[in-house]
């Protein structure tokens, strides 16, 4: 091939070229943007899978299940999150950097020990992901617009107890009712009713020795109902107690802290007799600056 036909095919194929150019620019863009994005992501798929366990992958650093639980399951690493919903951390007191138990051994095990309220429909658990939900028959706990417990539900609350007590998850007691009115001498509404009603089942389960900076109270009234409030069946479902646990606990407390009033008694200087002229009397200086006389027989 001449050097003046190798010219000529050359100058044909830029004026095309600048012309293609020209007239498809926002084509070209969208073409060069995709095929950028396919193989940005070849590349990345490839860092991820071809060094195996030791590869430098696109998380170089792994979530640990605490970031999981607070921040969510993102691929990339959040200097900070949402606390569990907005504002819920201030409403329930919950503080978010100690885990408890795990909520589903406890569901677990409550399902073995409350077959037979299952069975018979007086209780019902549920799991979801920040509460294990055990939620207990008003009708089996207590007289009707009554807050003084049955001794059936001492004996349920009592199989809940012994769940709940050696873990630290945060409990909170809730108490529900339907929306037939009442007022007598003892309960105003049924806001009262119902905070009443959580109140004697959290007082029942520190009686039985769980931590009282566990536990707190909820009550609804009627305004958070399960189920249709006009039928007989719907507002029995909206008569009950629930104990919620948290999937949060209770810091341990430092031990550091409780044996200080013990160290400061240590601490305290001994009583020192002062001197006296008299010998039947004895002078005694107090460790907090007072003084004590007494007889010298006085033992």
């Amino acid at each position: 091939m001449s050097y003046a036909d190798y010219m000529t095919i050359m100058f044909a194929f830029f004026v095309v070229m600048y012309a293609i150019a020209i007239n498809k620019e926002e084509s070209f863009q969208i073409l060069s943007d995709s095929l950028e994005h396919v193989f940005d992501k070849s590349a990345r798929q490839h860092s991820q899978q071809g060094e195996g366990v030791t590869g430098e992958g696109l998380l170089t650093d792994r979530v640990t299940p605490e970031q999981e639980l607070l921040y969510g399951e993102s691929i990339q690493k959040q200097e900070s999150g949402p606390e569990l919903l907005d504002g819920q951390s201030d409403t329930s007191n919950i503080k978010q950097k100690h885990l408890g138990k795990p909520l589903d051994s406890l569901l677990t095990k409550l399902q073995s020990a409350l077959i037979d309220e299952i069975r018979d429909g007086e209780a019902s658990l549920e799991l979801n992901q920040d509460w294990l939900i055990i939620e207990l028959s008003s009708g089996m706990l207590f007289s009707s617009g009554s807050s003084v417990a049955h001794s059936r539900a001492k004996q349920v609350v009592k199989i809940v107890n012994d769940i709940i007590a050696p873990v630290d998850n945060y409990v909170r007691v809730r108490g529900y009712t339907d929306n037939e009115t009442i007022r007598n001498e003892i309960f105003r509404s049924n806001w009262e009713l119902s905070v009443a009603r959580a109140t004697s089942i959290l007082v029942e389960l520190e009686a039985l020795g769980i931590n009282p900076a566990r536990m707190a109270i909820e009550g609804y009234g009627q305004y958070s109902p399960f189920a249709d409030n006009d039928t007989q069946q719907g507002r029995a479902e909206n008569r009950k107690v629930v104990i919620a646990l948290s999937k949060y606990g209770l810091p341990e407390q430092d031990p550091e802290s409780e044996s200080e009033p013990k160290q400061e008694q240590q601490a305290l200087e001994p009583e020192i007799e002062l001197p006296s002229d008299d010998d039947t009397i004895k002078i005694i200086r107090l460790p907090h600056g007072g003084i004590r006389i007494t007889t010298r027989n006085e033992q």
